[in-house]
């Protein structure tokens, strides 16, 4: 019987969420995703240290900022000589509310993967879905530069990125668990909300029906998973990026992953949503786990941009 993993692959793309090149060629993802945290967790491994160093070392006179867009760079060249298909390259979480910076950021981005012969479509643009970087996704794609807009909680954050074109989207899932276990508190049974009944799954189940019933070509990768059983509740979706400590889970189970989700099996009742600016922050606003994991995803995302240039600068002495 073939694994998990192996019966996932039939109905989704698989992508690692991770730096590890080490188990990106053990799990053979289709694609790979990167973001400030793994970059950060990976530089201060000994195998990729070295990366830093001859980023630095390479290039003395850039700006920190310069450096770890580089060392970005020089981390996504790498994933995609074992990869086949896509990485995705975040944009300093410092621009989330800066549409203009963000642009100019994002490419920079690209045009150092083109210096080093990367096309601009293996390359994924990763952008936190904030209405300013939603409408810096908007003018990115209008030039042929592919965005990913992450850090994406809810159906408002989805259609306002569906409306500006982007190649894809990556809901959260095991986030927005985390969120309504903390506040349901001792209240909160496991079972119950497992499977089909997960909030985070439901969340993603919602996108995923909307953008079907409306024939919406961007892409839904499901993302940020706690457990296995989020995403065989998943399967069926575009993509999944998984961590490969979840991914070795279901290389290691023998079983099926029928698919949960199909564009054949969509609920009828399906309204549209307003993608203007003033229903965006409104229904955002009215969303308090939305707004509460946005905000806490993008705090977190520059603590770590600003380890990262910390270690940049050290090695640069």
């Amino acid at each position: 019987m073939p694994s998990q993993l192996d019966a996932l692959r039939n109905h989704t793309t698989v992508v690692a969420d991770t730096g590890d090149f080490e188990a990106m060629k053990a799990l053979r993802p289709t694609d790979a995703t990167t973001n400030p945290s793994l970059i950060l967790k990976a530089v201060q491994q000994e195998a990729y240290r070295p990366l830093l160093e001859q980023t630095a070392r390479d290039h003395r006179g850039a700006s920190t900022a310069e450096l770890m867009d580089r060392l970005l760079v020089a981390f996504g060249r790498a994933i995609l000589d074992i990869v086949p298909g896509r990485v995705s390259t975040e944009v300093d979480a410092r621009l989330s509310f800066d549409t203009r910076g963000t642009i100019e950021r994002a490419r920079a981005l690209v045009a150092l993967y083109e210096a080093a012969g990367v096309p601009r479509e293996r390359v994924l643009i990763k952008i936190a879905s904030t209405w300013e970087g939603i409408q810096a996704a908007r003018a990115l794609q209008a030039e042929g530069v592919h965005c990913n807009l992450t850090l994406l909680f809810s159906l408002p954050q989805a259609v306002a990125c569906a409306d500006a074109g982007a190649q894809l989207i990556s809901p959260f899932v095991g986030r927005i668990y985390d969120w309504h276990k903390k506040a349901a508190g001792a209240a909160w049974a496991e079972d119950e909300h497992a499977g089909a009944n997960d909030p985070g799954v439901q969340s993603v189940t919602r996108i995923y029906h909307y953008y079907k019933r409306f024939g919406i070509e961007t892409e839904i990768m499901g993302a940020s998973f706690r457990n296995v059983g989020q995403i065989l509740a998943l399967s069926g979706c575009d993509l999944l990026t998984i961590s490969p400590e979840l991914l070795r889970k279901l290389a290691d189970t023998e079983g099926d992953a029928p698919a949960q989700l199909s564009p054949d099996r969509l609920p009828a009742d399906i309204e549209r949503v307003p993608a203007d600016e003033v229903s965006f922050r409104t229904l955002l606003n009215q969303d308090a786990m939305a707004t509460d994991k946005l905000s806490e995803g993008i705090r977190q995302f520059v603590a770590d941009a600003e380890k990262l240039d910390g270690l940049i600068e050290a090695q640069r002495g």
